[in-house]
């Protein structure tokens, strides 16, 4: 693998339709998590590539009657299912691009950009079904009254590391299907694939300046996007602290914000979903997916586990068992069911972490640390065994913050009502999970649990259609579903008096 100073830097900075380098010049080298290995090098922008990128967002957006706002909602549809095809077309490449970028498995990576041509199909068939707007009864045949959604403007899109395309679909595709122009900032150690996709949406015929990008870090490009006085709403995905800031510095221009946070989801398992032997294999196999699915870098992953005290032993014994046998290597290799971790960094926080658990008495069942290299496994990759650790407590750092990495603690309970008293202790609220054969009691704990998306004997279903979001400390706003174009819309309401008299109130 070359070094970076080997590579040769692309223009990774999209504005007003055209590539390029830096204001600056600078660059930043893009690693492999699986080796640490450069295998990219794109421009590093800053606030002087940001305001020309929203610049060139503004013009767009304000332009004449052929501008995209204005451009015929069926046009807007089928531009974006012209993208969905695309990603179809480019799924092999994309995937194992993100694999690379991103540190999971290929196959992941695949599956990834499948959910991501839905998102584009699921927003074009939205938008292309609605109603031009809603009639107001205004209670006199002189009186035309209609309430419409229009776009709100130039949007910026600020995305995280974990599932780069992904994410940034879930907020590309409503801005461009409900009119608006956008300036993306990706993450800035993961931003290959949206890279490539503001090429395939060039390609699919986009007008120049609708979609703009710059590559570059939080606290230069995402902080110049969430303060600029040119952009009317603000998207983030990604963590509490990042989040406070980007709605601190929103707030002085009043402009719209949502927040997606992040969150530490509870799966809630309780005997009697154990009672048969499949019905055990399932919760358990269930689990691993919850805890471990990418390394366990997901914002609804399943990282604790709420076990009914009779079955606790027997179901913490046997997820060991399986965790302790997921193969760990570079996402592209054959066979490998987990990759690393992002960057050395979070690899360190990750052990931090599990270094504090141990400390505060939790039980080490497995994992814990680095694995031996391998063949599929480099010395120099950010690898971390899968963890799992019994006898947790609600006062553990552990259990109330979001480790983000392939952790699970186990707590366990007696009641139903302690079951949801613990899944519901936490500052956040995203996500979570009940397991039960008893479908009274499924529609009880469901609706008592305070989550923005909870499944029922399942973990991580994708539908586009069903809106995302969490309360409490996991965000503000939704993603998905008629609720996500929502957000990227201003409502008006228009009155037209059809024969308009004078009206005297004033004697003048």
């Amino acid at each position: 693998m070359a070094d970076s100073t080997e590579l040769q830097a692309r223009q990774s900075i999209h504005v007003a339709g055209e590539w390029r380098h830096a204001v600056s010049g600078a660059t930043r080298a893009i690693l492999d998590p699986a080796d640490a290995a450069p295998f990219a090098l794109v421009a590093e922008g800053d606030e002087k590539d940001t305001d020309l990128a929203v610049e060139a967002a503004r013009a767009a957006f304000d332009g004449g009657a052929g501008a995209w706002p204005r451009t015929p909602v069926a046009e807007r549809a089928a531009l974006l299912r012209r993208v969905a095809d695309l990603l179809v077309r480019d799924r092999e490449e994309l995937g194992l691009l993100e694999s690379r970028d991103a540190g999971k498995t290929a196959e992941e990576g695949r599956v990834d950009i499948d959910c991501v041509a839905d998102a584009f199909r699921y927003f074009a068939d939205l938008v292309a079904a609605e109603a031009p707007g809603r009639v107001v009864d205004a209670g006199s045949p002189d009186i035309h009254s209609v309430v419409v959604h229009e776009p709100v403007g130039v949007c910026a899109l600020i995305t995280p590391w974990n599932y780069p395309l992904l994410q940034a679909s879930w907020k590309i595709a409503p801005a461009l299907a409900a009119g608006n122009t956008f300036v993306v900032k990706p993450s800035e150690i993961t931003p290959m694939t949206t890279i490539a996709l503001i090429g395939l949406l060039a390609e699919a015929g986009l007008p120049a300046g609708v979609a703009n990008i710059v590559t570059g870090p939080g606290h230069t490009v995402g902080a110049r996007l969430a303060e600029h006085p040119d952009v009317d709403l603000v998207s983030f995905t990604g963590g509490l602290a990042s989040g406070t800031k980007v709605a601190r510095a929103a707030a002085p221009t009043v402009k719209k914000v949502a927040l997606e946070l992040g969150g530490k989801n509870p799966n809630v398992v309780f005997a009697d979903a154990c009672a048969t032997e499949e019905g055990f294999d399932t919760a358990v196999d269930q689990a691993l997916n919850a805890a471990f699915i990418h390394s366990g870098q997901v914002c609804s992953a399943g990282a604790r586990l709420i076990v009914e005290e009779s079955v606790r032993d027997r179901f913490v014994t046997e997820l060991a068992r399986r965790a302790e046998r997921i193969r760990l290597g570079r996402g592209t290799a054959e066979g490998v069911e987990c990759g690393p971790l992002v960057s050395e960094q979070h690899r360190a926080k990750v052990e931090e972490y599990v270094a504090s658990a141990l400390a505060e008495g939790a039980v080490l069942r497995c994992g814990g640390k680095r694995p031996q290299p391998s063949d599929v496994r480099p010395a120099t990759g950010w690898f971390y065994e899968p963890t799992v650790l019994d006898h947790c407590h609600r006062e553990m750092r552990v259990v109330r913050e979001e480790v983000f990495g392939p952790v699970v603690t186990v707590e366990t309970f007696r009641t139903e009502d302690e079951a949801v008293a613990l899944a519901n202790d936490t500052e956040y609220g995203l996500a979570g999970a009940v397991w039960t054969a008893d479908a009274g009691r499924a529609r009880r704990v469901a609706g008592r649990l305070r989550h923005g998306t909870v499944w029922i004997n399942d973990f991580h279903p994708y539908l586009p259609q069903a809106e995302w979001g969490g309360f409490g400390k996991s965000g503000t706003g939704r993603e998905l579903g008629p609720a996500g174009l929502a957000e990227y819309r201003e409502t008006k309401h228009v009155y037209q008096n059809l024969a308009p008299k004078p009206v005297r109130w004033f004697t003048g």
